[in-house]
């Protein structure tokens, strides 16, 4: 029987060997100022996101087939949240906030969904490695484009 110390030992090389190939892989830290870590947010995040969001969105953030097209009961099909989508259009307020709240709050009056609020059931900080995991496989110029979008969106509205 293996000594628990090269067990353990075993186990933490290779955690941060996954971390370290996520980080290079996705080549960006995110804009989330958690302490800890980028790689291992990314790692949570993952794991957030598949016990919580890959049934609906897909394992690997493809979303649903014809997610743009309603379903027979009136809603939309969960959209995916890999550069196919739009997830990478909204600035990460509204990420957050739909993911605590549900989509209805910043959805049109009368629109129905299956989008649930995980406010209660995840912390602020998971949230947060929730959205870095997914940011991290998008291509830069769609980090980009997020990014400024947050950025636009955290600005003081002029006064008229």
């Amino acid at each position: 029987m293996p000594n628990r110390r090269v067990v353990v030992a075993g186990v933490l090389f290779l955690v941060t060997m996954a971390a370290i190939f996520v980080v290079f892989w996705a080549g960006w830290l995110d804009s989330f100022e958690i302490a800890g870590p980028a790689a291992q947010r990314i790692v949570a995040g993952r794991a957030v996101y598949l016990q919580y969001c890959a049934a609906c969105h897909g394992r690997n953030l493809e979303g649903q087939p014809d997610w743009q097209s309603p379903l027979p009961n009136g809603k939309l099909p969960a959209p995916p949240h890999d550069k196919t989508g739009h997830t990478w259009h909204h600035p990460d307020e509204m990420l957050v906030g739909i993911t605590k709240k549900g989509i209805l709050p910043y959805a049109p009056q009368g629109y129905e969904s299956d989008m649930p609020a995980f406010g209660d059931k995840l912390t602020d900080e998971q949230i947060a490695a929730l959205w870095a995991y997914v940011k991290s496989t998008w291509p830069e110029r769609e980090r980009q484009y997020q990014k400024q979008m947050t950025r636009q969106s955290e600005m003081p509205k002029q006064t008229q």
